[in-house]
């Protein structure tokens, strides 16, 4: 592939602000130059996508008030990065019991919160005998079946649901598409090569690239809102980073259903075989964000997680995210335990001081509420529509700044 020069290059990042994507080979170009010398292209990155955002989505900055549930913590995957999935022999080994579900949801929504995230191991019924027992002793041959419950508890107590319960069958994905106003499957990654020995992926094989693809494309299929996103710093190159962003573009143009892109850096964790291993640049993840938006367009909502980035929230506002993701005033990031959510009233603070208004959302984007009702199941189109307004914003929960958040539960 030949690479544009440096003029062609900016020419290339200029025609993406009025909506012309950036191709492939300048997105390549851009990358390698974020890696090797920064300083040359991270301004031209951030201002392009900065002012592409805002032709986007205005100067108005997203937030989803939750509650985080890891439903269980055991996984048959094995990530090289990963201290969230434990052995059932841990001590910190923990299935959520419906009871623990329906009273932390119940205390969620008396806190302003409107999401239940569902986060949980993969397939842990495959790898783990006396879990599959667990099961079978309540009913279920399956974690997805007793997900299914997990979600009509919480629907019950107010909450909607957002389920990343890892990779789905269709089947699955239809059974759970009812009960959720939306799921999500991080792609991470589309390198193959991550799966090979002694690198992040080789005892994780839910995170086989093509498998993470299918089931994105068949929640497209299903016509399910559905989150995606990039994990950086985990050992990719700068061209599997952008193969990662194009893939992602690719499958919504096919089935116009991510309706958020998340871009996610790396934390090194103690006790991992990537502990050693260090965080990218403030730089690498900035022009990633940007590149991201040039790449997908203005339209697509993009998500920054701001307590994996404390100090450099302003640095993603310039861009061009147009969203913080999920935040709770209630539970930890159970993911990055080391890593505190942010005060809400803190959050807007920043937002406002980078001259952006902070709304709440619901799990499920404004614009699905309101301009697509085949994305949703009947029942849950109608629960929807009574929670937002006209354009689809909640109206039902005080202000993002009128809430405190309370000690963390756990």
């Amino acid at each position: 592939m030949t690479l544009p020069t440096r003029a062609e290059l900016s020419e290339q990042i200029r025609k993406a602000v009025d909506g012309e994507p950036l191709s492939r080979a300048a997105a390549l170009a851009a990358m390698e130059r974020l890696e090797r010398s920064p300083e040359t292209i991270l301004e031209p990155l951030l201002e392009a996508a900065q002012e592409s955002g805002r032709r986007g989505h205005g100067r108005v900055i997203s937030v989803s008030r939750n509650v985080f549930i890891p439903l269980t913590n055991l996984c048959r995957d094995r990530c090289g990065y990963c201290t969230f999935a434990v052995q059932p022999d841990s001590p910190r080994a923990k299935t959520w019991l419906l009871q623990e579900v329906r009273d932390t949801s119940r205390r969620a929504f008396a806190n302003g919160c409107l999401e239940a995230l569902f986060c949980l191991g993969d397939k842990p019924e495959v790898a783990y005998r006396g879990y599959r027992a667990w099961l079978d002793e309540r009913g279920y041959a399956r974690t997805t079946e007793y997900l299914v419950d997990a979600c009509c508890v919480s629907l019950e107590e107010n909450l909607f649901p957002h389920s990343n319960a890892g990779i789905l069958s269709a089947e699955e994905l239809a059974l759970l598409r009812p009960l959720n106003a939306s799921m999500g499957l991080m792609l991470e990654t589309t390198s193959a090569r991550l799966r090979e020995r002694g690198q992040a992926h080789f005892h994780a094989p839910d995170k086989e690239p093509g498998a993470r693809l299918r089931m994105t494309r068949e929640a497209g299929e299903l016509r399910i809102p559905f989150t995606s996103g990039i994990l950086v710093g985990i050992g990719e190159t700068a061209e599997e980073r952008v193969d990662t962003l194009f893939a992602i573009g690719e499958l919504h143009a096919t089935g116009g259903h991510i309706q958020e892109v998340i871009v996610q850096n790396f934390h090194p964790k103690p006790g991992t075989p990537m502990a050693h291993l260090p965080m990218p640049s403030d730089a690498l993840m900035a022009g990633t964000t940007a590149l991201a938006r040039l790449v997908l367009g203005p339209a697509m909502n993009l998500q920054a997680p701001p307590n994996l980035s404390p100090t450099s929230l302003e640095l993603l506002l310039r861009a061009g995210i147009n969203d913080w993701g999920g935040v709770s005033p209630l539970t930890i990031d159970f993911i990055n335990p080391e890593m505190p959510w942010p005060e809400l009233d803190d959050l807007r603070a920043r937002t406002e001081a980078a001259g952006y208004e902070l709304r709440d959302r619901l799990c499920v984007y404004p614009e699905l509420i309101a301009n697509r009702p085949d994305f949703f199941a009947p029942d849950m189109y109608r629960r929807l529509r009574a929670a937002t307004d006209a354009e689809g914003w909640p109206t039902a929960r005080k202000a993002v700044a009128d809430v405190h958040p309370p000690t963390p539960a756990h």
